[in-house]
């Protein structure tokens, strides 16, 4: 309840900063949340989505955890238990099973980016199944499919640059995007939610549909302040249970002792889902509240000071010329050539304090505009560049 609490007066606040240049320096950053006259949760939380904005992926957990970090352990029964489940590819039984599906929803941790790059990774196999529909929560209107790609405008949570990618690499495969966000909150929100997309897809019946979400709106069950969810109640008005997929229960925390005990033992290096002896697959231990799955998403490794989960076989690492450089510290953001005079959400950003800071750059093949600004934001280099 608490939670739920801070993120509503959350996205009240990001309504004020909206139109505010988003990709800020750690200083900066701290600088923004340092208002006494809020709580800690509330600083907290913005600090996270500030930081995951600005790309900053690490500090956006560790500003999560300063609130939200707890200590669980692992009771000597679970860990028996849960040492008879087998890790399975949670990509491919994702797509394995969504040839029998209608509806999927899917959710993320708005400060967590990887989320949003595992959900892009599941684009192509999705769309190859039938599926033409992506539902975001972050949209503001359907502009982004005549553009192409996000702007500043689009969204949000969609100014980061992995949500970005997501609609880009969306819009490329073929989806047809559209909005469902709703005034209010709780259950007058949840409603509003469902019947904005029951509404589309009457008049949207091409193909099948991907919802994308924040936490708990793609939960089934009963709800304690919301009764039902998003999820819930979309059920009820299509007539069609979808398959409802968590990300975020078992996603690493910013330390190792805050990440779920079951993450801790399944040690996994992939997003994975974890199958029983009766070859059901494990969807937590709530089941007045769940989803049909959870994935268990792998800790982060870093490459060059990059979350090894930006990698693919597209996206690779460009190193910055230092002579690119002049003063520090320095905010170098990667656009798609001809994104950066139309406001569009950069490729990737980094924040370079030192000359000795790792100057890598994560990729995918095409031409960009490299954008340099000092620590006034003030563009300071522009060049262009090549991925092949």
């Amino acid at each position: 309840m608490k939670l739920l609490y801070s993120l509503t007066l959350l996205l009240l606040s990001m309504a004020g900063y909206s139109q505010e240049n988003p990709y800020l320096l750690t200083d900066d950053i701290k600088k923004k949340v340092a208002d006494s006259t809020q709580s800690q949760s509330w600083r907290s939380q913005m600090a996270a989505t500030f930081y995951s904005i600005s790309g900053q992926y690490k500090s956006a957990l560790e500003s999560w955890d300063m609130t939200f970090g707890r200590v669980k352990k692992l009771s000597t029964a679970d860990s028996l238990k849960f040492t008879k489940l087998v890790p399975v590819n949670a990509k491919d039984y994702i797509l394995e099973r969504s040839v029998s599906e209608q509806i999927i929803i899917i959710n993320e941790a708005h400060h967590n980016a990887s989320h949003r790059t595992f959900a892009s990774s599941l684009l192509q196999g999705l769309y190859d199944k039938g599926y033409r529909y992506l539902g975001l929560e972050t949209l503001a209107g359907d502009s982004v499919n005549t553009t192409k790609f996000a702007a500043l405008n689009s969204g949000y949570y969609s100014k980061e640059p992995e949500f970005g990618n997501f609609i880009y690499n969306a819009l490329k495969i073929g989806f047809k995007l559209f909005p469902y966000e709703a005034e209010g909150n709780n259950k007058e929100r949840e409603i509003a939610e469902a019947k904005n997309i029951f509404d589309f897809m009457q008049k949207n019946k091409e193909g099948k549909y991907l919802i994308y979400c924040g936490y708990q709106h793609a939960y089934e069950g009963v709800h304690k302040s919301w009764e039902k969810t998003m999820a819930g109640r979309l059920s009820d008005l299509t007539g069609i249970n979808p398959f409802t997929i968590d990300q975020t229960q078992f996603s690493e925390k910013s330390n190792l002792k805050y990440n779920e005990p079951l993450l801790r033992l399944i040690n996994n290096t992939i997003p994975v889902v974890l199958k029983g002896e009766n070859k059901g697959i494990y969807n937590g231990e709530d089941k007045e509240l769940y989803t049909d799955i959870k994935i268990i998403h792998p800790v982060t490794k870093y490459i060059n000071g990059r979350p090894h989960w930006m990698l693919s076989k597209n996206r690779k690492f460009y190193k910055i010329p230092s002579s690119k450089i002049s003063n520090y510290p320095a905010l170098v953001l990667a656009y798609r050539k001809g994104e950066f005079e139309k406001e569009g959400v950069p490729a990737d950003i980094i924040e370079l304090n030192t000359s000795q800071d790792s100057r890598f750059l994560i990729l995918d093949k095409g031409n960009y505009d490299i954008v340099v600004k000092d620590k006034a934001y003030t563009i300071i280099n522009k060049f262009e560049k090549t991925i092949r």
